[in-house]
């Protein structure tokens, strides 16, 4: 039953099936040889359509893209990058530590790494560049703090596995924290490197009386992260009422503050993420009935058996399904490798004695790494768009960026309190 599961699935990608109508159609066909036609419960099938779907928490993905695409309007990114100027640019490299803080900022927005690259992207590459950096360092820079993005909370990522694993998707968020300010950390330790030894330019250190004016005109922007982040914290509102405020929040901001988004931008928007989240919802409705047939077919027990076989010990099993993500985010995008294996794999973490919320951080933070690796890095096309290199000049850029994601990620297998820390105070 194994063969016949993987077998249909990679046979339906292999000719173009979308990875949604191909799980939906794996988990058709696996229940037919499983039960026979006769016998298939096609009500239950259709119950978990419907179920996976009808989830209160479903609702945060399309309201974190709407707020995402909000923040992204108008002069909200300007506004975080002359912040982020203003507290580190007169660091050696200085503007590549802005480019890094103004991700950070904007992470506390957006639930994903092209929001963060698209948003902040054009900005922060056009002014390194006229500042004297290296166009390649500059969109290596900006590729890798787009990373952050889905670390941080929000997290479109980590809803979607919450969703999927039952996990609390509050204690994602808060559990994220670290890591992603880590990140940070790492790699604007790699920037001071480069610019030494390359002897980059910094900006000039401004006053207190400049500091406070800039953090004066950034305090509606920055309040973002701070309601997302606390309320989550405090208890206030769960990580989906939280989208809803904060979707709210943006509004506020583009049409009342900075009147900056028209009634034609708004449609606009509200197109491209209806659009979006139909995609996302008809993708977790077949990864539904896809995990129930799944469940039933007893792969993940299979599996675990196999595992265990080799080795018991949770550390070394997390490891080698460490090892395993970074082949596969290579070769897919995050979505859709936490759509596939979060029914397959939180299941053997379950039985490994592993912390399903730690592995759920670890995972996002793992498959973070494809997105800037070949051949399908989705922000390696992004880049290539934003700054017309070519493909292979962006990929031998973006490279040595990856090492600081790695050794957070290293960090975190080591000591998971790094990720179990806040969350245990907290919720």
């Amino acid at each position: 039953m194994l063969i016949i599961f993987i077998g249909v699935f990679i046979v339906l990608m292999l000719i173009g099936v979308p990875v949604a109508f191909a799980m939906g159609g794996t988990a058709f066909i696996s229940a037919i040889i499983l039960w026979g036609i006769d016998g298939m419960p096609i009500d239950i099938l259709i119950q978990r359509v419907a179920y996976g779907c009808n989830n209160f928490t479903n609702l945060a993905i399309p309201l974190f893209l709407l707020a995402g695409q909000l923040m992204n309007g108008g002069s909200i990114t300007k506004r975080i990058f002359s912040f982020a100027q203003s507290c580190v640019g007169h660091l050696p490299g200085g503007l590549g530590h802005v480019n890094v803080l103004a991700s950070i900022i904007f992470a506390g927005m957006s639930g994903t790494a092209t929001a963060d690259t698209a948003g902040l992207g054009t900005i922060e590459i056009k002014a390194m560049s006229d500042a004297g950096f290296d166009k390649e360092f500059s969109v290596a820079v900006t590729g890798a703090s787009g990373l952050i993005g889905p670390i941080i909370p929000p997290s479109v990522p980590m809803v979607m596995y919450g969703v999927i694993s039952g996990v609390s998707v509050g204690a994602l968020f808060i559990g994220g924290i670290i890591p992603g300010l880590l990140m940070g950390v790492a790699m604007c330790i790699l920037v001071y490197v480069y610019a030494v030894k390359r002897n980059y330019p910094r900006c000039d250190k401004i006053s207190f009386k400049q500091f406070s004016r800039g953090l004066y005109e950034a305090i509606p922007v920055l309040l973002a992260p701070v309601i997302i982040i606390g309320g989550i914290w405090t208890g206030i509102f769960t990580a989906t009422e939280a989208a809803g405020v904060v979707v709210i929040y943006a509004l506020f901001l583009d049409m009342i503050v900075y009147k900056d988004l028209t009634i034609a931008s708004f449609w606009k928007i509200i197109k491209s993420v209806a659009i979006d989240s139909a995609t996302i919802l008809i993708i977790i409705a077949c990864v539904s009935v896809y995990g129930y047939v799944l469940t039933r077919t007893r792969i993940p027990m299979i599996l675990a058996e196999a595992i265990f076989a080799v080795t018991t010990n949770p550390f070394i099993i997390l490891i080698l399904l460490n090892l395993f993500l970074l082949v596969v985010g290579c070769f897919m995008s995050t979505m859709e490798s936490i759509i596939l294996l979060t029914p397959i794999l939180v299941p053997l973490c379950e039985q490994a004695g592993i912390n399903t919320m730690v592995f759920g951080v670890i995972m996002c933070l793992n498959l973070m790494i494809g997105q800037l690796t070949p051949p399908f890095g989705m922000v390696l096309f992004l880049l290539t768009k934003i700054s017309k290199l070519p493909m292979s000049t962006v990929v031998k850029a973006c490279l040595p960026f990856t090492v600081p994601v790695l050794v957070v990620l290293i960090l975190c297998l080591l000591f998971p309190q790094i990720i179990t820390f806040l969350p245990s105070i907290t919720i």
